[in-house]
């Protein structure tokens, strides 16, 4: 659990930062989280598969499975921000603070016992 709290405050840390970043220059903030969460799967899927879980699966399998379990973390940041920022006129950190809380147990429970499991 401390290594996957580890490489969630990574994953997090970009997904914020690089959102955060884009918000600040002007971009819309659902394009910006978009991005930001883009640059995260990276940083999560590779320390997930060689370090939190240290999984034996391979990568044509555990990353497909991780792109499944990341397009349902996608779709709940998206709608959590979408109705956030543009219905509920909240301040974006405030609101992507949100999805940072739901994501990471989504991702784990998913992640823990379908993608990187090998049996």
């Amino acid at each position: 659990m401390f290594r996957y709290a580890l490489s969630g405050g990574a994953s997090a840390a970009t997904h914020f930062g690089v959102g955060l970043l884009l918000n600040s220059a002007g971009v819309r903030p659902v394009v910006a989280s978009t991005a930001g969460f883009v640059a995260s799967i990276l940083v999560s899927y590779g320390l997930q598969h060689a370090w939190v879980f240290r999984s034996e699966a391979g990568h044509a399998v555990a990353g497909s499975k991780f792109l499944t379990v990341t397009l349902a973390a996608f779709t709940l940041n998206t709608v959590v921000l979408w109705l956030g920022t543009e219905v509920l006129h909240a301040p974006f950190v405030a609101v992507q603070a949100v999805t940072l809380v739901a994501i990471p147990v989504l991702n784990y429970t998913l992640n823990s016992r379908w993608t990187f499991r090998t049996t």
